[in-house]
């Protein structure tokens, strides 16, 4: 049955994998419940290339089990903080040394650029190294009252903590859940999307292999509204942290409250706000508003998909970045110069493409781009639209692909406006000569992260998450902490 867990695969770039298709639960793959598959495409070619177990209610249930009795019973529970934070250090090394076939299984079934895919197993390696730190300087406090009180409180763990992920950043979403997680003392049950499970549940065999106890770390690939719902709603686990889109996300935090009241963190959408200034360097805005929409194909959740130009240079800025998205390699993932690669999928391929003719539609101005590129799997133009207008559909809906609209203001008040007008907060740019600008501009957006003359500039250190729409919550940095800790007050008696 082993051996049936495995398949041989030789991707793209030759790189050779032996792939895990099983669920991996104690440390081990085994197989569905219900011996239920579920088909995983090459985006590149639309292809299906392999298959790989589908966990039903039943798996989760399974999974559960094993990571409640390694929380509340296992050598988990005894391990020190130094020892957890050990074995996040071991994993980080095993990510550096299976680096080109971690990307190439992120570029293979996401369907990313490799210079990408490598990008994002960096940051895997950063994010988990950050989290093994962090292990063994999460303290509590002691607190004065009185003579006669010793007060001191503790941070501990949730427990059982049931972690959703996308499909867009699978191995990076990968790394940002079970870091701070596992770093406080929990365990996890994680489900990867079942368009991409490839890379995780090839890191999974890893955590192993790093010293991770069986039952700590779990990963099932399954579908959201079977595995996702179960992992929502059970009542055994404490936490769930979900990121995706907003319609999902509510779905999550209504099944956690009318399950057991678990907490919730939420990273959802955004409709990020790219501002121009007159005063900013044309040259290199056009470099930064190019990478902020059209990074990962657009299918981004931080994406600079509003772009708003100052009037001085509106013109300037359009036929710069014209000619630069237009620049764009778009193809192959595996050709080591491709920047946007595929699209992960036909109904996310639909999805954009039905956008661009709602854009069409409205009266906008397609300034190059809104049509496929070749023939074969599911790759699309950079697309930006012109002459939109606030209330235009593809000013105020998330996309989810290489399509951006741009549009002219005046000066900083009518920006400050237009830039807050929507459900959303993930994040936003300002580019500008003057620190002035820079800093009122900053303050006074509605949103998680304001980047100021760059772009999609993340880093494990620094708190990342949204407001209103955007999510509940923080990923990254000592932030993230909190999202997997609880506070114990523990207050003595002396008199």
């Amino acid at each position: 049955m082993a051996s049936a867990m495995f398949q041989k695969m030789k991707l793209p770039n030759g790189v050779e994998i032996n792939q895990p298709v099983g669920l991996f639960i104690n440390n081990e793959f085994v197989p569905a419940k219900k011996g239920q598959l579920i088909d995983v495409e090459n985006p590149a070619t639309g292809k299906v290339v392999i298959q790989v177990h589908e966990a039903t209610e039943e798996d989760i249930d399974i999974a559960v089990d094993a990571a409640h009795n390694a929380f509340f019973d296992g050598p988990w529970r005894t391990l020190t903080s130094a020892e957890r934070g050990k074995a996040l250090l071991k994993l980080a090394d095993l990510f550096e040394e299976n680096l080109l076939q971690l990307a190439s299984l992120e570029a293979f079934d996401n369907g990313k650029a490799i210079q990408l895919a490598k990008g994002d197993v960096q940051a895997c390696i950063g994010c988990l190294r950050y989290y093994g730190g962090w292990a063994d300087k999460i303290h509590g406090k002691v607190i004065e009252t009185s003579d006669d009180r010793f007060n001191y409180t503790k941070q501990e763990p949730i427990g059982v903590c049931g972690q959703i992920i996308p499909w867009n950043f699978p191995l990076l979403m990968w790394a940002w859940k079970i870091g701070p997680a596992v770093a406080c003392g929990n365990v996890v049950v994680l489900k990867t999307a079942e368009q991409t499970p490839l890379s995780g549940l090839y890191a999974a065999q890893l955590t192993k292999e790093a010293g991770f106890p069986p039952g700590v770390i779990n990963i099932v690939s399954g579908y959201g509204r079977v595995a996702g719902a179960a992992i929502a709603s059970h009542m055994k686990i404490h936490k769930v942290a979900f990121t995706g889109s907003t319609p999902v996300g509510r779905q999550i935090m209504k099944m956690a409250a009318e399950s057991n009241l678990k907490k919730v963190t939420l990273e959802l959408g955004g409709k990020s706000p790219n501002i121009v200034f007159n005063d900013a360097d044309i040259d290199k805005v056009v470099e930064w508003v190019n990478f902020g929409i059209f990074y990962n194909g657009g299918q981004c959740c931080c994406a600079g998909s509003r772009i708003y130009v100052q009037e001085g240079i509106y013109d300037q800025v359009v036929e710069a970045f014209r000619k630069r998205a237009a620049a764009n390699k778009v193809g192959n993932p595996f050709d080591e110069e491709t920047f946007q690669g595929a699209q992960v999928s036909k109904v996310q391929f639909d999805r954009i493409m039905s956008y661009v003719d709602i854009g069409k539609k409205e009266g906008a101005t397609v300034e190059v781009g809104g049509i496929r590129h070749g023939d074969e799997g599911y790759f699309i133009k950079p697309t930006i639209f012109s002459n939109v207008t606030e209330d235009m559909r593809i000013m105020q809906e998330e996309i989810f692909g290489p399509v951006c609209a741009i549009a002219k203001f005046k000066d900083i008040e009518e920006v400050i406006a237009k830039g807050n007008n929507t459900d959303y907060g993930l994040a936003a740019a300002v580019h500008t000569s003057s620190l002035t600008t820079a800093i009122e501009v900053a303050n006074r957006l509605r949103a998680g992260t304001v980047w100021v003359n760059q772009y999609n500039a993340l880093h494990w250190a620094l708190p990342f998450g949204g407001y209103q729409q955007s999510g509940i919550g923080r990923e990254l940095g000592k932030e993230a902490l909190r999202n997997y800790t609880q506070i114990k007050t523990v207050s003595i008696n002396l008199s």
